[in-house]
């Protein structure tokens, strides 16, 4: 096993430190070949139908139909697995070790590249992606696997190489394109253009209001979530620690609101549209055990149908579109449902990743700290710690859910989800080139991050 670990392909690390500006360079190359992948379309294929994985593609950075399709699904995939896995303790791997890292991370690496090839003959096989003729099936999905394969080592150049970790630039990225795409675009798009703000001023100077409500109603839904989320980003419990050994010193230990970041709403909104996809192959197969489908995917009835957003209500309510009352009965049921959902994953996730009040108690008993006033006794500090992280946990898991929905209802662009994880990913980016960087950077631009 570890021979084989030690022989898998890789990206090499830099052989001396690299600046800001080196390291700029290096990020900038693999966001431009990561979009390139985007546009390179896959040879042989008829059709490329991603309205069953809309929501999920934006997050993992997927464009269908091209070499980019898998996006960073393999790897988020292989590394929520193997964390659960270490986290639950089927895996007994030490992660404070150097040799425990590197298993994890060779082991990672070996299951991001099985589910490459997995997910890509999946999507072939099940429709998703669907090749000219049975004979090229094989070709299409290989292609597909590859894409994956560059997408894994440009994830490894710019963590070695680049501003930080692939994974996080590539949802960030696509989300961003996402919503620069449907605020700016001039693309045609029916009678106006698929961006909201050229399609605003296009339906003023017509005479259609109501276009414009909608349009607007979608706009500021987008930068108000944005801004929610930027300020929940803030919100944090610090607990109070001082050094045993050495008084008067000490530090505090913060605990975000959104203790468990994005992690319960991404497993949440991929298990509701998991339910999606499998009611539309049953259904296909004529059993509507989980309701019925349109020709596009979109439920029409069933658990399947309440269990789904009513994307864009909120601006049709004010554009004055006749809303059907079951709309108005699958946002509650949905808002209900994804935020019990985040809930339970979000306790989940404490449990299973060494974020729990035991390990959070070894992490501050091992650099030698208490908290003042209680005696050196680990009982107490797990006791003290769990009235902070349950709490938070269970609110944090609330209040993403909440957001989240509230985005979708609202028809906020780049999905709820997305904006979540794209505000998360650009506020730690901005911590850690504050706190790496600064000495490498111009006078003016330093200024930014101080």
């Amino acid at each position: 096993m570890v021979n084989l670990l030690n022989r898998l392909p890789g990206v090499m690390n830099p052989k001396s430190r690299l600046n800001f500006k080196e390291r700029l360079k290096w990020t900038v190359l693999v966001l431009i070949l990561f979009f390139a992948m985007g546009e390179t379309p896959l040879y042989g294929v008829a059709q490329a139908s991603s309205e069953y994985f809309r929501s999920i593609s934006i997050l993992l950075g997927s464009s269908f139909g091209t070499l980019g399709t898998l996006g960073i699904g393999p790897i988020v995939t292989a590394s929520i697995l193997l964390q659960v896995l270490v986290g639950s303790k089927i895996l007994s791997w030490d992660l404070s070790s150097k040799a425990g890292r590197a298993k994890f991370q060779g082991t990672q690496k070996i299951l991001t590249i099985i589910f490459c090839f997995l997910e890509g003959f999946a999507y072939v096989l099940f429709g998703a992606i669907q090749a000219d003729a049975p004979s090229l099936i094989l070709f299409v999905g290989l292609q597909v696997a590859m894409g994956g394969l560059i997408i894994l080592f440009l994830d490894e150049v710019s963590t070695k190489w680049g501003l930080g970790p692939g994974v996080s630039l590539f949802i960030a990225a696509g989300v961003s394109r996402e919503i620069f795409v449907r605020l700016f675009s001039f693309i045609a798009q029916g009678e106006f253009f698929a961006g909201a703000i050229p399609s605003i001023f296009a339906s003023i100077s017509v005479g259609q209001l109501n276009i414009a409500i909608f349009y607007l109603t979608a706009t500021f839904a987008t930068v108000l979530v944005f801004a929610i989320a930027l300020f929940a980003q803030s919100i944090k419990v610090e607990v109070p620690l001082a050094f045993s050994q050495i008084r008067g010193f000490g530090r505090r230990w913060p605990l975000n609101l959104f203790y468990t970041s994005n992690m319960p709403v991404i497993l949440a909104s991929a298990f509701l549209i998991n339910i999606t996809m499998f009611g539309s192959i049953l259904a296909s197969n004529n059993i509507n055990i989980l309701g019925t489908y349109s020709s596009t995917g979109a439920p029409e009835s069933g658990i399947s149908y309440y269990l789904s957003a009513p994307n864009n209500l909120l601006p049709n309510v004010l554009a004055g579109t006749a809303i059907p009352m079951t709309d108005y009965y699958r946002a509650i049921t949905y808002t209900g449902f994804l935020v019990v959902l985040c809930v339970i994953f979000s306790l989940f996730w404490v449990e299973t990743t060494n974020m729990g009040p035991e390990r959070v108690a070894d992490q501050i008993s091992g650099v030698g700290m208490q908290i003042p006033g209680f005696r050196k006794d680990k009982r107490i500090l797990v006791k003290v710690l769990g009235k902070y992280i349950y709490p938070l946990t269970v609110l944090g898991a609330i209040a993403v859910g909440l957001l989240a929905a509230l985005a979708d209802l609202t028809g906020a662009f780049g999905t709820g989800t997305g904006i979540l994880l794209t505000v998360m990913i650009m506020y730690n980016f901005y911590e850690r080139i504050g706190q790496q960087y600064m000495e490498d950077m111009n006078p003016a631009m330093r200024k930014f991050f101080e």
